[in-house]
């Protein structure tokens, strides 16, 4: 008797969890069925939308790409994206990825010269130093002028050198204040200086804001995100790199290039993966401890040992010299 008591009590048991299942199911179905449904309303009025719009906005659609960023902010965790949203995540890093010369700038604006404006800093804001070295060239130059009217290229005085927002340099409500600007124009004719961007350890190139039309000179570009004859790829300097050349007379014979100790030297981090992996992981090809002197270490993040390879211990000891 006990025991067809215990077999009827763990076959109810056993009912009781098959149904328990099955309107879990159901309940799942439920919200699929709803979500599917709302999002197919959306689409369906946003293509009632984009049928009422005038037909001249077709013309843009050669180098305008995707929908409008919503947040300043740039993503943080993309390790822990799946790859359909990293791959959403990196085409709306550039909008206006097809801008070329002849779609992106206008350039009647500069038939009376090649003049560039910068615009007055506002109160209350930074900059950093590097940034400011930049500004005093372009105000120093023969090019500078103090008239937007007169202006062919437009550089702003907003700081978007380090776009890592893990930086003390990171400069917040970029997006607003771009946008603030009377002469934007969606960043036609405007130049943009970036040398850091995105967060470790990606390091994806999301500035935290729309470029729009304006011509980018970055440090460290994808080549999938340069736009050939539009975009500027520049070094990677530090803020103590000096802003102008040496003492005149400093070149003292008439060999070009001049005669040089070293050809080149680089000293700096080696990112074991991620963005900017493959290139620095392969500078010990070049590397000859004579003339050119490339010199990396893996200590970069709190778990580098993690990805540990073969050379790095030798790497960390050539650098500490």
């Amino acid at each position: 008797m006990q025991a067809k008591k215990r077999y009827l009590l763990v076959s109810l048991g056993a009912c009781l969890l098959l149904l328990a299942y099955l309107w879990g199911l159901q309940i799942g179905d439920f919200h699929h069925q709803n979500q599917h449904q709302h999002l197919y309303r959306v689409s369906q009025s946003q293509v009632a939308l984009r049928q009422g719009w005038p037909e001249w906005t077709d013309s843009f659609n050669t180098y305008l790409d995707g929908g409008e960023q919503e947040e300043d902010e740039p993503h943080l965790h993309h390790q822990h994206a799946s790859p359909r949203e990293r791959r959403e995540v990196r085409n709306n890093i550039y909008k206006s990825r097809r801008c070329r010369m002849e779609t992106c700038f206008d350039l009647s604006l500069c038939q009376t010269g090649f003049k560039v404006y910068i615009y007055p800093l506002p109160k209350g804001d930074k900059i950093s130093e590097s940034y400011q070295k930049i500004l005093a060239a372009i105000e120093e130059s023969r090019f500078h002028t103090s008239d937007p009217g007169e202006a062919c290229l437009f550089v702003l005085s907003i700081d978007t050198l380090d776009r890592d927002q893990l930086s003390v340099q990171y400069i917040h409500n970029v997006k607003a204040k771009i946008q603030s600007l009377p002469l934007w124009n969606d960043g036609r004719n405007h130049l943009i200086f970036n040398l850091y961007s995105g967060t470790w350890p990606d390091y994806t190139e999301d500035l935290g804001f729309d470029i729009g039309q304006a011509i980018l000179a970055k440090a460290s570009i994808d080549v999938d995100n340069f736009r050939p004859s539009f975009d500027v790829s520049i070094p990677l300097f530090s803020k103590d790199h000096p802003q102008k050349g040496g003492d005149k007379g400093y070149l003292t014979l008439n060999n070009v290039p001049p005669s040089r100790k070293y050809l080149l030297v680089f000293k700096g981090k080696r990112y074991l993966t991620g963005i900017g992996s493959e290139t620095r992981n392969a500078l010990y090809h070049v590397h000859n401890g004579e003339d050119i002197i490339l010199l990396t270490t893996c200590k970069h993040g709190k778990d580098w040992e993690k990805h540990k390879d073969a050379r790095c211990d030798r790497d960390n000891e050539e650098y500490s010299k």
